[in-house]
């Protein structure tokens, strides 16, 4: 799910109160009870064999990873129709089925709304789901589970594990005469230079950025850098702690000190991430923190010369950090079918499941004689075991370093806290950011965020 799709999501969820009331959703007239229609149900009412129709919204699943898995959830449960909405969770659109009482059975969204969509009363608490298909909770990453857990409540089965290390242009360092070791997040100051020493320009224009801090996306990342924690244990927001103004302060000053915002930006929107004219192939951009799944997507780039590096991520005292991101599966309050929602999660996520899907990519990988990247799951026996079956050591040394970089990476990453305002907070440190790019002090900017966020929190504690 994009980040933009989750900010629109924040800004839907202004209605959400006034959409469920309407609707009634979660209530005895709305289907409510204890026969497994909704959230009242009990655990034995989730168990045995599900029929009839499962929609589902915000699940595309066309590749061979989706696919292998869709195939063995209908192997598994042929009385089961499957009616899929494709294209990613649009939160609008969630909540105009909600509002008309005609909900989907199960929604994929991004982990981080789950907090605000429990607390609103528009998921249902996955207790009687765990219980009535056993569901073995400890199978996931810890991590992943607290992301999609409220109040000691689980509501959603996490997906997809994604976390964050330093992507670096080798080619362009080893001309500059600079190992890649210099780029890291340890010393600011050095890192600066670095940056500073890499940037090219002509005239007004960019040619060359030498570091992206990646903002406003990766905000997140450099507070956690930082050590500071933008949602606290009890959802409350922390977005104005003086680490996190630090934090955006020094981000901030890395885009100004290579052409300033309005240039950077112009230069950045201008790649074709995906493609062989991606910044790093083309030596545009020579290092940024980026997310586990893009190696598939530099793989493509390896005949046109990319060289790739990695380096972990660190806070400032040298220990290893990442922000986590992932989907995650839901049940909506008023679902038809939660039964087999429910038996859809457990089938889509399990460890034996999860095997299927890397024999098919391993299939993928051999048909366009390629190599295995990984897949990395919020399933930890899964990952483990698809690691020691399927992993070898890569055939470009630069991408098995960069692997073997994600792979560390993935018991140190953490989630930001679920919150009841978890979507309005995401909304407002994104506000906060863009506005410090445009010259606001970070302090500023930052004040103002908590102020927001903090009043969407004191309002859904109310609700």
């Amino acid at each position: 799910m994009s980040r933009r799709s989750t900010t629109t999501a924040a800004l839907a969820l202004a209605g959400v109160l006034t959409l469920t009331a309407c609707a009634g959703v979660g209530s005895k007239d709305s289907g409510g009870g204890d026969d497994g229609s909704s959230g009242g149900s009990s655990g034995g009412a989730m168990s045995g064999m599900p029929s009839g129709r499962l929609s589902i919204m915000g699940f595309g699943g066309e590749d061979e990873v989706g696919q292998s898995r869709i195939a063995a959830f209908k192997a598994a449960y042929p009385k089961v129709e499957v009616a899929q909405n494709k294209g990613e969770f649009d939160a609008q659109q969630f909540l105009t089925a909600l509002s008309s009482g005609n909900p989907p059975d199960l929604v994929y969204m991004d982990r981080q709304l789950i907090g605000t969509y429990a607390a609103k009363g528009v998921v249902q608490p996955l207790t009687d789901c765990v219980k009535g298909q056993s569901i073995d909770m400890g199978q996931y990453r810890p991590a992943a589970v607290q992301s999609v857990t409220f109040k000691d409540t689980v509501y959603g089965i996490p997906e997809f594990y994604i976390v964050a290390v330093n992507l670096v242009d080798a080619k362009s360092l080893k001309a500059a005469g600079i190992d890649p070791a210099q780029i890291q997040t340890k010393d600011w100051n050095a890192l600066e230079q670095t940056a500073k020493k890499l940037y090219e320009q002509s005239g007004s224009k960019i040619k060359r950025v030498g570091y992206d801090p990646k903002l406003p996306d990766s905000f997140p990342l450099w507070a956690q850098i930082n050590g500071a924690t933008l949602v606290k244990d009890d959802g409350s927001p922390n977005l104005n702690d003086p680490k996190a103004v630090e934090a955006l302060d020094y981000a901030v000053k890395l885009v100004k000190d290579q052409g300033g915002w309005t240039n950077f930006k112009a230069f950045r929107d201008s790649f074709d991430i995906f493609g062989d004219t991606n910044p790093l192939t083309k030596g545009t951009i020579t290092a940024f923190p980026m997310e586990n799944w893009y190696v598939n997507v530099l793989r493509d780039s390896i005949p046109a010369g990319l060289q790739l590096a990695a380096t972990p991520v660190t806070n400032r005292e040298g220990a290893q950090v990442s922000t986590l991101g992932g989907s995650t599966w839901a049940i909506p309050k008023g679902a038809k079918n939660p039964k087999a929602a429910c038996a859809w999660m457990k089938t889509m996520t399990s460890t034996d499941t999860w095997m299927k899907a890397a024999e098919a990519r391993m299939a993928k990988v051999k048909q366009d004689k390629s190599f295995f990247t990984g897949l990395f799951t919020a399933n930890k026996a899964a990952d483990d075991q698809i690691r020691d079956k399927y992993l070898t050591t890569a055939p470009n040394p630069g991408f098995d370093q960069a692997i073997k970089t994600f792979y560390g990476t993935l018991d140190k990453a953490t989630a930001l806290n679920p919150s009841p305002a978890g979507a309005e907070i995401d909304a407002a440190w994104k506000s906060a950011v863009a506005r410090a790019l445009g010259g606001q002090p970070a302090q500023q900017a930052l004040d103002r965020a908590q102020e927001e966020a903090k009043t969407a929190f004191d309002k859904a504690n109310r609700g």
